[in-house]
């Protein structure tokens, strides 16, 4: 009875849509724009398979703070200091992807395609190209004139399940879209500085997170050495689905490892240990195409945060700034 209500659960977790987003918003106006999004993304793919997991990450930092309006993608200027700055976003990669998707667009159908909408397209296409399901994706996102490092707010990865839930609430996701797309962490790579208090001084103690695989804890202090406490500045890359064999691939491995003690990040990691999160962890292990089919849902309802329509802000004619 309990795996058939967590079951219920998933897939009563409905989506809450923007009124005037659309499906193939574009038919009209730029016919060829999902295709020219999935063509150019692809030759990405095939340079650089880390590719999907740099664009979700970049998708998520958008929509968490302002809402969906490709705010991210902003150069900062003499007189503003935009949100990529924050230092939470250091480490973003996949701006020339979107750069460069906006490039072709702007030959075909100038002035059209939004740049939030191309990273919500190439996001969702990321998605089907690492295993996962595509979804249908409702378009008609305008573009976000105001980018400020000081409105940047992430959820840390320390923090705990019950504190992260509170930021996802603020966005109206719930607890089972955070378990869900706390999956994205099946694919791509993490800086060794998100995790390093776990592998020497977790909380201040002087010792590692009992709760970490000893195996996975001797793999990774190789791999991030103590110096690097000293010098963040050189910090080293590793899979985030460390010891796996599908590192690109979006599964249920990283859930996997969860159960196993062997998830890097302590937010994860606590999944195995809150009732309802455990249980729904265990469903998407048993049940891989389960985890997929949320996966999509929550993506869609993450994609439709906060966002600009109508005549609101603008098409911006260059993704890094606003149009004069």
């Amino acid at each position: 009875m309990a795996a058939l209500t967590i079951v219920l659960l998933l897939l009563a977790n409905s989506v809450a849509f923007a009124s005037s987003l659309e499906l193939h918003f574009y038919r009209k106006t730029c016919p060829k724009a999902e295709i020219i999004v999935r063509a150019v993304l692809h030759r990405h793919i095939q340079q650089d398979p880390s590719i999907p997991a740099r664009l979700l990450r970049l998708h998520f930092h958008d929509c968490f703070t302002t809402g969906c309006d490709g705010s991210i993608l902003i150069d900062s200027t003499d007189d503003n200091i935009a949100e990529k700055e924050a230092p939470p976003n250091f480490s973003l990669r996949g701006f020339e992807v979107i750069d460069d998707i906006k490039t072709e667009l702007e030959k075909v159908c100038p002035g059209i395609v939004s740049c939030a909408d191309i990273l919500a397209l190439a996001t969702r296409d990321s998605v089907a190209f690492s295993g996962g399901f595509s979804y249908a994706l409702r378009t008609g996102r305008r573009d976000g004139t105001v980018s400020r490092m000081a409105d940047f707010h992430i959820p840390s990865p320390s923090i705990t399940v019950s504190q992260a839930l509170a930021d996802f609430q603020r966005i109206k996701l719930d607890l089972v879209d955070l378990t869900t797309l706390l999956g994205a962490h099946s694919i791509g790579f993490c800086h060794c500085g998100f995790f390093i208090d776990r592998l020497y001084n977790f909380n201040g103690t002087g010792l590692p997170d009992h709760e970490m695989d000893s195996n996975l804890l001797n793999r990774l202090r190789q791999k991030c050495p103590a110096s690097t406490l000293q010098n963040i500045s050189i910090d080293p890359n590793i899979f985030m689905n460390e010891g796996t064999l599908t590192p690109f691939k979006l599964d249920q491995s990283f859930f996997q490892n969860v159960l196993n003690a062997k998830a890097i990040l302590q937010l994860d990691q606590q999944l195995a240990f809150t009732n309802v999160t455990n249980k729904i962890v265990s469903r998407y292990v048993d049940r891989p195409n389960l985890f997929r089919k949320q996966f999509s849902q929550s993506m869609i309802k993450l994609g439709e945060v906060n966002v600009l329509t109508g005549k609101e802000g603008e098409i911006r004619l260059n993704c890094r700034r606003v149009n004069k």
